[in-house]
Formats: C-alpha cells, sequence, structure tokens
C-alpha cells in the first residue's frame, strides 16, 4: 500500500514537470522592442542577441525612410542585359531590374516573351535617389545609350520585345519625355522610334537575367553587344558614372 502511494506521488510528480515544460516550449515568443527591453534573460545576455533584437525596428524604419526617398522610372531599349547595366553604372541609381512591361499578358516568360505574341518589351525597373540624379537626366541616358531611330529592336535584336519604350508615371513625366524626343528628332531630321506609354505594369524578369553582364562577363552576347554598347555610353556621359562603374 504504502509502495502504491509513493509510485503515485512520483507519477503526479512528473506529470506535473511534464506539463509545466510544454507550456514552456508552446509560449509565443515576443518579438517587440518593449518586451525585450523588460525580459530580464535578454537584458542580460552577453552575445548580443538582445541589441540585435532591439535594433530591428530603427532598422525597419530607416530601411522604409530610405525608401520613401527613392523613386523608380521603367524603361525599354532592346535586351534587358544591356540596359540594366548601364542604369547600373549611373551616379543615383541604387539598382536595376530586367523585366517585361507593355504587354497584355500577366505573368510573361522569357519564352513567351519571345514570341513576340505577349506585346511585352524586355525592360528595366531603376530605383534611384532623386536628389543625386533628375527623372530628366535618366531620360537623357535612355536616348544616349541607343540607337534612337532603330524600329522594333536595338543593334541585333529584332522583333516587338525589343523595341522601345519610355513609360511615365505621371504628366511631369510624359512632359519631359516627349520635349526630349521631340528635340532629339529634329536634330536627327528622323522620326524617334521609341513608344511613350503610360506605366501600367512591371513584371519581374526570371533570376538568372538580373545582373547577367556582371554575372556573365564571358558570354559571347555581353562581350560582342552588351559591354560595347556601355561602353559607348560611358563616353557620352562620364560626369554621370558612378565612381565605381565598372
Amino acid at each position: 500500500m504504502k509502495n502504491r502511494i509513493i509510485l503515485s506521488a512520483l507519477l503526479a510528480g512528473m506529470i506535473a514537470l511534464s506539463l509545466f515544460f510544454t507550456s514552456c516550449d508552446n509560449a509565443p515568443k515576443h518579438t517587440d522592442s518593449a518586451a525585450v527591453a523588460t525580459t530580464p534573460e535578454l537584458a542580460l545576455n552577453t552575445d548580443g542577441t538582445a541589441s540585435e533584437a532591439m535594433a530591428e525596428p530603427e532598422q525597419r524604419d530607416a530601411e522604409a525612410t530610405q525608401n520613401q526617398d527613392r523613386a523608380t522610372a521603367y524603361f525599354a531599349s532592346g535586351c534587358f542585359w544591356c540596359v540594366e547595366a548601364v542604369y547600373e553604372s549611373v551616379k543615383g541609381v541604387d539598382e536595376a531590374i530586367s523585366g517585361y512591361a507593355g504587354g497584355h499578358t500577366k505573368n510573361p516568360t522569357y519564352e513567351d516573351s519571345n514570341t513576340g505574341k505577349t506585346g511585352h518589351a524586355e525592360a528595366v525597373k531603376v530605383i534611384y535617389d532623386p536628389e543625386v540624379i533628375s527623372f530628366s537626366q535618366l531620360v537623357d541616358v535612355y536616348f544616349g545609350s541607343q540607337n534612337p531611330t532603330q524600329v522594333n529592336g536595338q543593334g541585333p535584336d529584332h522583333g516587338s520585345q525589343y523595341r522601345s519604350i519610355i513609360f511615365y508615371q505621371n504628366d511631369a513625366e510624359k512632359n519631359i519625355i516627349e520635349e526630349k524626343k521631340a528635340a532629339l528628332a529634329q536634330k536627327l531630321s528622323e522620326p524617334v522610334a521609341a513608344e511613350v506609354k503610360p506605366f501600367e505594369k512591371f513584371w519581374e524578369a526570371e533570376g538568372y537575367h538580373q545582373n547577367y553582364e556582371v554575372q556573365h562577363p564571358e558570354n559571347p552576347y555581353i562581350q560582342k553587344v552588351s559591354i560595347p554598347r556601355i561602353n559607348r555610353f560611358k563616353e557620352k556621359f562620364p560626369e554621370l558614372l558612378k565612381t565605381n562603374s565598372h
């Protein structure tokens, strides 16, 4: 009888301990800075975990502020490998992203675009700091880095998927584009091929297309088409280049 009482007590104790540890494992983990600041274990942690957790909201706020200070512009001018490389070399540009725009289909792929049936053109999304580089200057880069009179293509790339388009997001941008296009046509005494269209949607291209010129300098197309094109641009606009431009 006595043994059974002892055994029952031991079992009850084990069950209680099991419930205690299970509830601790399942307890919600705090992720807000206030919880970190008032948790003794985290405050006394010497491996830097607490200070990093406290810095996360501030970091997010800084990133949000930076994003608010940035603007975007969208251009199509032949192969997006070339256009991306050009804009990546321009000071004030944070990033240029290859993709598709100007068409009527959703979620286009590279293979879809190459059929010429989607209406999309290979395009780039340019994320830039308007305090450093203006939209007007980005349009100068656009016209100055291409053959402005070539229709449905640039260089060896032919087809509607390689046509030139400048997308505007407001009337001010539209006016800038149209004025520069008209002035260039008058200077060349030829029509300028670039379409001027309102921006609707940008579809980001597959990952293997991003930063292609930098990632694949040995590619024959990059060597024979992309690098000569960016070098011609650099000769025209040395004052717009980043100091570390490759």
